[in-house]
């Protein structure tokens, strides 16, 4: 019943995944969220991200930000991290994926998403074919509309977590 929004992976962080080692076992695209996925929501790219970003690069990555956001919050996201990325994507419906995927050069086997939420970004990503990588928000302050979600979010996550126990 569930299944759809159920993430192939789940992490604590973006920042704790090995990028490197599934370079090598043939993913060649990353999109990522923005918002509670890399920095507390509104925030600007820290040096942490920045880090990441430029370790993808040097890995051979093709790194794209996907967001809901209007372009000036991802624009000031990506004045520091300087990759391609698509505001206003619409998600969870799979074309802001598939546009990302053009951009990149990427097929779906062979991109990763990255996000914290399962309605949006986790549904979406795998409605386009791709694997998916759930994350735990980074702040727990949220907009209203995420916070209600989140509340349906624990429920899907509880029968995900007994599936795989």
């Amino acid at each position: 019943m569930f299944e759809r929004f159920y993430p192939h992976h789940e992490v604590d962080s973006a920042y704790g995944i090995d990028y490197e080692e599934l370079y090598q076992s043939g993913f060649r695209g990353v999109i990522f969220d923005i918002d509670n996925t890399l920095v507390p929501h509104g925030a600007p790219a820290d040096e942490r991200a920045a880090e990441l970003f430029a370790r993808l690069k040097n890995a051979g990555f093709r790194v794209m930000l996907l967001s809901n956001n209007k372009e000036p919050r991802v624009k000031m996201f990506n004045d520091v991290v300087k990759v391609d990325y698509i505001f206003k994507a619409g998600k969870p419906k799979a074309a802001g994926y598939q546009r990302a995927m053009t951009l990149m050069g990427t097929k779906p086997e062979s991109t990763m998403f990255v996000g914290d939420q399962l309605f949006t970004d986790i549904w979406g990503a795998k409605k386009a074919g791709i694997e998916t990588w759930l994350v735990k928000p980074i702040h727990p302050k949220e907009e209203i509309q995420i916070v209600l979600k989140r509340y349906l979010e624990k429920i899907v996550l509880y029968f995900y977590h007994r599936r795989k126990a």
